[in-house]
């Protein structure tokens, strides 16, 4: 008597991968704008299709954010930021147009990967969405962070915060910061 059991994809059995959902998105034909979190550092990349597999044509990690001053967290502000470089990178290299990819993340409302669907379509990538699932302006820009902050005395906010401070990074005024930062990459796209 044979098995008539089918054995799934390795990346499937690993709950890596659902090609389901894969297929889904390669089927409209346009570039995938992926966002992946890690517990240290958000990732947005561009990700294109070829039948002998797929290419990066643009990476942003949050770890790139210290060029221009700011703490790469996994937090919303970050995922924003790696969403608004990408799109920026997009439009430097004629791609205009992409289908968000969130892979086997639970898409939740206003969560960080929506922060960074937001920074891609502020930076002037076409990607369809709807309104209701993008965080608001000040979650976005750190002002949760802020008021957290400003919430604890001076030394508590020294220890939860101490990797700011190591970075000269006053975690009170972060949205200030946030508007520098974003600013500062508008200066570098215009110039090329």
């Amino acid at each position: 008597m044979t098995s008539t059991r089918k054995v799934p994809f390795a990346r499937r059995r690993n709950k890596k991968t659902n090609y389901i959902k894969r297929l889904a998105l390669l089927k409209s034909g346009k570039n995938r704008l992926v966002f992946r979190r890690t517990n240290k550092s958000c990732i947005v990349q561009l990700i294109k299709y070829y039948p002998e597999g797929d290419r990066t044509v643009v990476h942003v990690n949050s770890k790139r954010l210290a060029k221009y001053g700011w703490l790469g967290k996994a937090n919303m502000p970050t995922a924003y930021l790696c969403g608004y470089i990408a799109a920026k990178e997009c439009l430097s290299k004629g791609i205009n147009e992409a289908v968000f990819d969130i892979g086997l993340i639970t898409p939740i409302r206003k969560s960080s990967c929506f922060a960074a669907l937001k920074g891609a379509l502020d930076g002037g990538l076409s990607v369809s969405h709807r309104k209701e699932v993008i965080p608001d302006e000040g979650t976005i820009s750190g002002k949760h962070i802020e008021s957290f902050a400003s919430s604890k005395s001076p030394e508590e906010r020294k220890k939860i915060f101490s990797e700011y401070f190591r970075k000269n990074i006053e975690p009170t005024k972060l949205n200030e910061l946030f508007k520098k930062v974003k600013e500062s990459i508008d200066k570098e796209f215009q110039k090329k």
